[in-house]
């Protein structure tokens, strides 16, 4: 099952906070990747590009360059759930969508 992503923001120390379009938000580390796939190392080394990361096109990802992303069900798997004030709340286009499928 995809989930797809609403917002994605990073943080200090390389931890990502992703909203998802169901109403979750999940911290994301990214520390472990730094050993385990060497090209996420371009993150620690440009500031620039680790905070230029965006929601990638439809939702399914998150992605900072040609070579470097997230899809949105690692970050699912593997991010641990945050509470927020906005927990539960679907994002007004999929409240729409919602509406129009009645």
């Amino acid at each position: 099952m995809f989930h797809k992503i609403r917002n994605v923001a990073a943080t200090e120390d390389f931890v990502l906070i992703v909203q998802f379009s169901e109403g979750v938000t999940k911290r994301y580390d990214l520390n472990p990747l730094f050993e385990k796939i060497p090209v996420f190392k371009a993150l620690q080394q440009s500031a620039d590009l680790y905070y230029s990361v965006e929601v990638d096109v439809g939702g399914y990802g998150i992605i900072w360059n040609d070579d470097l992303d997230l899809s949105c069900d690692e970050i699912w798997d593997n991010g641990e759930a945050v509470k927020t004030e906005f927990d539960g709340m679907l994002s007004f286009g999929e409240a729409t969508f919602s509406i129009l499928q009645m």
